[in-house]
C-alpha cells in the first residue's frame, strides 16, 4: 500500500481568540486529524510538522507557514495537504491556480474536510472553482462596503482616522486644534505668502527651528521631530484640512472640524502654488538652468550633467557623469550618479563653514578698511540662502575621499559688497573631506572624515531577534512575545530570523562594516540561508 504523507494547514484571519487554550486553529487541526485517521486504511499518515498561520488574511500567499508548507511540497516531503475548508488555503481564485500548479508539478494534492468533491473530474473542478469564486466575491464585497462607508462619512465632513495632521488632535470622528502645533502651520503659510517659494520657506523654517511632530512607533521606534523638507511643506500648504475641509478621492467636502487657516487665505496659497509650478501640462516653458550645471567634475575630469527620473509620480534629480549620456554603449562602472538635493546641501555647507570662520574676511581681504571688514563679516554671517552659497561656485571637483571647490571671485566680491581687486584670489580654493555610502538603494553623501556609519535600525532589530529567540527557547509563543513587546505577531515572525546571522556578519553590523545593501528590509524581504557559509556567498554579491 502506498504511503501518503499528510500535512495539516490551518489559518485564521484575525488574532482575536488565539490566546485561548483551545482556539480556532486547534479546532481546525482536530477535525483534520480525525479525517486523516479515518483514511488510515488508504495509507494516509499524519506528519508532525505544524503549519499554522494565525492572524493573517487569506487574500494573499505571503504567509510564513504556507511558504514553509509549499517548500515541503516542492521538496517532495508532503503528498497531501489537508484543510478544514478551501478558503483556509486561499480566498483568491488566481492564487489557488498558482497553488494547484505547484501541487501538480510535485505530484501532490489537497483535500478539504468539510467540502467533499473529486478534483480529477470536470464537475469536481467546476464545483471547486465556484466555491473559490464565492470566497473571493465575499472578500471583494466586504472591501467595497468598507470603502463606501468611508466615502459616505467623509462626504459628511467626518474624520475617518489615519495619521492625525500636524496642528490637530483626534477628537472622536472629528479633529480639534492643537494650538502649539497650529502655530507652526500658521508660520509656514505666512512664510510662503511672504517669499512665494517653497525652497525659501524650507530655509526660513530651518532657521526658525520649526520641527515636525515627534511620533513614537511600536517597538520604541521614533519618527518625526525633524525639519521640514520641500515635499512635506508642499503637502501642508496644499492640504484642505487646514481650511476646515476634508478631501477624499479628488473631492473636497466641508468638514466638521475648525479651520487653522482662513479658507480665503488657503485659496490664495493654492493659486500661488499653481502659478509657481514648474510646468503646467500643455504649456511650453523655458527650461531653467541648474545652478551647478557645467561646474561639477568627477575624479576622471568628466563633467557631471543634470539628469532626472520619475518614481511614484515624483521627479528625482541627479548629477551624473557625462559619459553615461554621451556613451551609452558601455556600462561605465566607475561613473557617478549623485542625488542633486544632497549634493547641493553638502556643497552649500562646505562654503558656509568656510565663509563663517572667525577670520574669513581678513584672510580673503586686501586693502579693506576696518569698517569694510566689519560690514563684509556681517553680510556673511547673515547669509542663510543655499542658492547664494551655490552661486559662489566657479568649479567643484569631487572624488571619493575629498572635494575641491573653487569660488568665483566676482560673485564673492558682489556678496560682500567690495571691489574685485580687494579679494585675494589665492584664498578662494576650499578642500574638504568627502565620502559616499550606500544604504540599500539609497546613496548618502557625508562631509568630513566620519567613521563607518552604523545602521542603528538593523542593530536594534538584531538585538530584538536574539532576545525573542531566547524567549522562544524558553517556551513562549509568537503571540505571547508580541503582546509582551507591544508589536504584532507577524513582526516577531519576520524579525526573529535575524538571530541566526553568522557571528562575523553580526560583528560587521555592529562595526558598521557590513555590505551597503545589507539592511533590515533586505534581510526580511529577501530572506537568507541558515548555513553561515551560504550567508557569506549571498551577502558578498551585494
Amino acid at each position: 500500500m502506498r504511503r501518503i504523507r499528510c500535512a495539516i494547514y490551518t489559518r485564521k484571519s484575525s488574532e482575536e481568540g488565539l490566546e485561548q487554550d483551545f482556539n480556532s486553529l486547534d479546532a481546525q487541526r482536530e477535525a483534520c486529524e480525525a479525517y486523516i485517521a479515518s483514511q488510515k486504511h488508504e495509507g494516509w499518515e499524519l506528519l508532525l510538522d505544524c503549519y499554522d498561520d494565525g492572524g493573517i488574511s487569506g487574500g494573499h500567499l505571503d504567509r510564513p507557514a504556507l511558504r514553509r508548507l509549499m517548500q515541503a511540497v516542492d521538496d517532495n516531503r508532503v503528498d497531501q495537504i489537508v484543510v478544514y475548508k478551501i478558503d483556509r488555503l486561499t480566498r483568491s481564485l488566481a492564487d489557488f491556480a498558482k497553488l494547484v500548479e505547484r501541487l501538480d508539478a510535485a505530484d501532490a494534492s489537497f483535500v478539504s474536510v468539510t467540502q467533499s468533491f473529486n478534483t480529477s473530474t470536470s464537475m469536481g473542478r467546476l464545483t471547486l472553482n465556484v466555491l473559490l469564486s464565492f470566497a473571493q466575491f465575499e472578500r471583494e464585497v466586504t472591501a467595497e462596503r468598507i470603502r463606501d462607508k468611508i466615502a459616505a462619512s467623509k462626504s459628511k465632513g467626518l474624520w475617518m482616522g489615519g495619521n492625525v495632521p500636524l496642528g490637530y488632535q483626534a477628537d472622536g470622528r472629528t479633529l480639534k486644534i492643537d494650538e502649539k502645533e497650529a502655530e507652526i502651520i500658521r508660520a509656514l503659510y505666512d512664510l510662503y505668502l511672504e517669499h512665494r517659494s517653497i525652497l525659501d520657506v524650507k530655509e526660513q523654517a530651518e532657521a526658525l527651528g520649526l520641527r515636525s511632530r515627534r511620533r513614537e512607533r511600536p517597538g520604541g521606534r521614533v519618527a518625526g521631530g525633524k525639519g521640514f523638507d520641500r515635499g512635506h511643506i508642499h503637502h501642508l500648504l496644499s492640504n484642505p484640512i487646514y481650511s476646515g475641509r476634508i478631501r477624499h478621492k479628488g473631492q473636497v467636502y466641508e468638514g466638521q472640524h475648525p479651520a487653522i487657516i482662513d479658507p480665503a487665505v488657503w485659496e490664495r496659497v493654492q493659486q500661488l502654488l499653481t502659478d509657481g509650478a514648474a510646468r503646467e501640462r500643455g504649456v511650453k516653458q523655458k527650461a531653467k538652468r541648474s545652478l551647478l550645471a557645467g561646474k561639477l567634475f568627477d575624479e576622471t575630469g568628466d563633467r557631471l550633467t543634470p539628469s532626472h527620473s520619475r518614481k511614484n509620480g515624483k521627479r528625482l534629480r541627479y548629477y551624473i557623469s557625462g559619459r553615461l549620456v554621451t556613451d551609452r554603449s558601455q556600462k561605465h562602472s566607475d561613473a557617478w550618479r549623485l542625488p542633486a538635493e544632497q549634493l547641493k546641501s553638502l556643497l552649500a555647507e562646505v562654503i558656509r563653514q568656510y565663509l563663517k570662520r572667525p577670520n574669513a574676511v581678513t584672510s580673503m581681504a586686501r586693502d579693506m578698511s576696518a569698517a569694510e571688514i566689519a560690514s563684509a563679516t556681517e553680510l556673511l554671517r547673515d547669509c542663510q540662502s543655499v542658492r547664494k552659497y551655490l552661486g559662489l561656485i566657479l568649479r567643484a571637483d569631487l572624488q571619493q575621499g575629498s572635494l575641491r571647490v573653487q569660488l568665483d571671485l566676482q560673485a564673492l566680491a558682489q556678496m560682500i559688497e567690495c571691489r574685485v581687486d580687494q579679494v585675494d584670489a589665492g584664498e578662494l580654493t576650499i578642500e574638504a573631506p568627502f565620502r559616499m555610502r550606500r544604504r540599500g538603494v539609497e546613496l548618502k553623501l557625508h562631509l568630513g572624515d566620519s567613521p563607518p556609519e552604523i545602521d542603528q535600525t538593523l542593530v536594534r532589530n538584531v538585538v530584538k531577534a536574539r532576545r525573542w529567540l531566547a524567549m522562544i527557547i524558553d517556551g513562549r509563543t509568537f503571540s505571547e512575545i508580541a503582546e509582551t513587546e507591544g508589536t504584532s505577531k507577524r513582526r516577531v515572525q519576520d524579525v526573529v530570523d535575524l538571530a541566526t546571522l553568522a557571528p562575523d556578519v553580526l560583528e560587521a553590523i555592529a562595526a558598521g562594516e557590513q555590505p551597503d545593501g545589507l539592511t533590515t528590509d533586505y534581510l526580511i524581504k529577501s530572506g537568507f540561508p541558515a548555513i553561515w557559509s551560504d550567508q557569506h556567498k549571498q551577502f558578498a554579491a551585494l
